[in-house]
């Protein structure tokens, strides 16, 4: 009878527990995503074969930070994106290249935050584009932004890099959702012996990009890898036209094309981040 008793009890002590530990794990999660994995900023190194061509041969090596989706003013101010530039300068890229969403729904006060983007240097140029929410309040206030901190804003055109006489092309889309976006235009002039980087806020965009040659990289944003995401599950949600290429690198079947999708730095909607980072990529050329 004793033994039936405390096995009774060991049992009862064993249900408390486990049910205390799911309490306190339901409890702590938002905790956790909130004051701990939102502000974890995880530095992506990958190195992607782009330069098939023996003449691009000069470029093996070319650093490419890619970072994106910010969201100012969405529990995202000076603290945070003055840890985002640290990061990027100490990181000491050739390129930098910034796909989309300076900021979540306004653009007050963004003028406080030019010094730190101007402040990042880098010997082959700085790029950006616009994202969707760029467009919420007013993109030209955005593309002042831009212009203020030194970086070069693709909005349908392109621009190149040069080594040894050797050209690598980086084209800019507009906003798929909000924007206009005129793939021809910002392709105009690029023979088709040539390689490009297409940056296009929207990762779904990629089967469409995949009709140009030229492009050999596309790397974007927007869907912010989920932005919670679940063991063996994967992203819960994933926004229209990241909803294919949701995080990481693709290669498209049947193409040349490789799609980066960067997680973002910041949020959006939920100020949470749940098995899925923050995230700064720095991407190198093979």
């Amino acid at each position: 009878m004793k033994a039936e008793i405390n096995q009774r009890i060991t049992r009862r002590a064993f249900l408390k527990r486990l049910i205390g530990g799911g309490v306190a794990a339901a409890a702590g999660t938002p905790i956790y995503a909130y004051f701990v994995e939102r502000n974890w900023l995880d530095i992506t190194r990958i190195t992607i074969p782009i330069l098939s061509s023996p003449e691009l041969a000069v470029f093996r090596g070319t650093s490419i930070v890619h970072f994106s989706d910010m969201h100012i003013g969405h529990y995202c101010g000076m603290e945070e994106i003055a840890a985002v530039a640290s990061r990027i300068e100490q990181l000491k890229p050739d390129i930098i290249c910034f796909t989309g969403d300076l900021v979540d729904q306004h653009t007050a006060g963004i003028g406080d935050y030019v010094e730190l983007m101007s402040g990042l240097t880098a010997p082959l140029g700085k790029y950006a584009i616009l994202g969707n929410h760029d467009y919420y309040h007013d993109a030209a206030d955005v593309r002042n932004f831009w212009s203020s901190a030194g970086f070069e804003l693709l909005d349908n055109r392109h621009a190149y890099v040069e080594k040894e006489g050797q050209r690598l092309y980086i084209a800019g889309l507009d906003d798929l959702i909000y924007g206009t976006p005129d793939m021809e235009g910002a392709m105009q002039g690029i023979a088709h012996d040539r390689t490009v980087i297409l940056l296009a806020h929207e990762p779904d965009y990629a089967d469409k990009a995949a009709k140009w040659p030229q492009i050999k990289l596309q790397l974007s944003g927007h869907s912010h890898g989920g932005q919670i995401r679940l063991p063996l599950i994967g992203h819960l949600i994933a926004p229209p036209q990241g909803k294919k290429y949701v995080s990481g690198l693709y290669r498209l079947t049947g193409s040349d094309l490789h799609i980066y999708t960067n997680r973002g730095t910041g949020t959006t909607i939920l100020p949470f981040r749940l098995f899925c980072r923050p995230e700064i990529t720095v991407i190198e050329l093979e």
